[in-house]
């Protein structure tokens, strides 16, 4: 897939970049944006072990707390676009900060991140626009989240309301299950973000995810990506941040795109001007395609990780325009995307006991990668006082592949993590499951 984008009028200058994020995402968005000829410094903010490694690329070591610093640090650096990534310094409202100092951000709001930072309001702003997804209940307590999970049919889906890194959602089997999660939740397990609980009813389909870069008005679709939320192979284990991904998914047909497209975007965008919300950023649709149709479970309020890593090799130099147009609410609206023959997918090398307490500070060795069609973005890692790379994370190395099928993209994806080494390592070895042909990589 090649995005194809009308170049921004020669008065919007493009050069200089700051990526504000610390993990692989932003190491993949910094590694498609140097693509363009254009760009002549990217700063990633604060960035991790690999950030500098990527052409035009350095670290920057601020607080985003001291904004009066930070504005006059962006200012000094003749910075041009902003792009932010990571949910939290959104919901804080760091993008409307900036952007009243005369910076252009892609990135919504603390009011358009709210679709994030809040699920309940995200539910209730999904019903009031009538957008397909899961009955739910917003509970305060635990004996109200009692009485509706014992009176309820079937066992409930389990979401603190505020941010969670990914972690913040439980699917349990039984009754008894989802009113253990709910009471872990109300007793502090997610801190501030779980003082008050979504319990969902369950639907069943495969999950999927769909992205729009949106202006405020329009928007322009990306590949398709389809996430594996938990932590062990056959999809079994805790939910995580995210063990892989790949991209397209052929699970989205042009029919269910349509229908996508018609139910769920369009009203979503609608419905956030209705509300006054000036939304210029990446609208991420976590979907499930049910027998009756596609249904939102989550929104996000940014590139998901990983599957922005597996995405952005996708992207042609002209991508950043794109992020531009939006920061300026200039899209044209006749932007678009050619497929074109490749594949790519993602598998992510994680600490071991992640989600949970894992250990950091072990050296990473790396032995002879091809890099031909592959990329290694770092995630959580730093260095040490010797100049090391080390790990400093739950999620460590996103390992990123294409080819001209997913069997291709497995093969080099699993064989380059085999030259990969640090105490404790751990990936999933069924990445990209739904979408292989040949059995044996799936016992790598």
């Amino acid at each position: 897939m090649i995005i194809k984008s009308t170049d921004p009028k020669s008065s919007d200058k493009l050069e200089n970049i700051v990526i504000i994020g610390n993990g692989g995402r932003e190491n993949a968005l910094a590694w498609a944006i140097q693509k363009n000829e254009l760009i002549k410094k990217i700063y990633v903010l604060p960035g991790n072990a690999g950030s500098k490694k990527i052409n035009k690329s350095a670290r920057l070591s601020l607080d985003l707390n001291n904004i009066e610093e930070l504005i006059k640090k962006l200012k000094y650096l003749k910075i041009d676009l902003v792009v932010i990534g990571p949910e939290t310094p959104l919901a804080k409202g760091l993008g409307d900060v900036l952007r009243k100092n005369n910076f252009n951000v892609f990135g919504p709001g603390p009011d358009g991140a709210k679709l994030e930072s809040s699920k309940s309001w995200a539910k209730e702003f999904m019903k009031g626009a009538k957008i397909p997804t899961a009955n739910f209940w917003k509970v305060k307590s635990l004996e109200e989240a009692k009485e509706i999970i014992f009176t309820s049919p079937n066992p409930l889906v389990v979401k603190a309301d505020g941010l969670a890194s990914g972690k913040g959602v439980f699917v349990p089997e039984t009754k008894e299950e989802s009113l253990k999660a709910t009471e872990e939740i109300f007793k502090g397990k997610f801190g501030n973000a779980g003082e008050i609980v979504v319990l969902e009813e369950k639907i069943e389909g495969p999950e999927v995810s769909v992205f729009a870069l949106c202006d405020g008005r329009k928007y322009v679709l990306l590949p398709t990506a389809q996430d594996h939320k938990r932590l062990n192979d056959k999809d079994e284990g805790p939910n995580t941040g995210g063990m892989g991904a790949y991209s397209p998914t052929p699970l989205i047909t042009k029919p269910i795109l349509e229908r996508i497209i018609k139910e769920i975007i369009e009203p979503t965008i609608d419905a956030l001007l209705r509300k006054n919300i000036d939304y210029r950023g990446v609208l991420y649709f976590g979907l499930m395609i049910t027998k009756s149709g596609p249904k939102v479970i989550e929104y996000n309020c940014r590139f998901g990780d990983p599957e922005c890593q597996t995405i952005m090799p996708l992207m042609d130099k002209d991508f950043v325009f794109l992020l531009q147009k939006c920061a300026l609410g200039k899209l044209i609206g006749n932007e678009t995307i050619e497929m074109s023959d490749k594949f790519s997918g993602c598998v992510i090398a994680t600490s071991k006991g992640y989600p949970l307490d894992y250990k950091i500070g072990f050296p990473i060795n790396f032995g002879n990668i091809d890099l031909e069609d592959c990329q290694i973005f770092d995630s959580g890692t730093s260095l040490n006082s010797n100049g090391k790379v080390i790990t400093d994370g739950g999620r460590v190395l996103s390992i990123v592949c294409q080819g001209k099928n997913f069997d291709t993209v497995f093969e080099k994806a699993y064989k380059n993590l085999k030259e990969i080494s640090f105490e404790g390592i751990f990936y999933r070895k069924d990445i990209g499951h739904q979408v292989r042909k040949n059995n044996q990589l799936k016992n790598n």
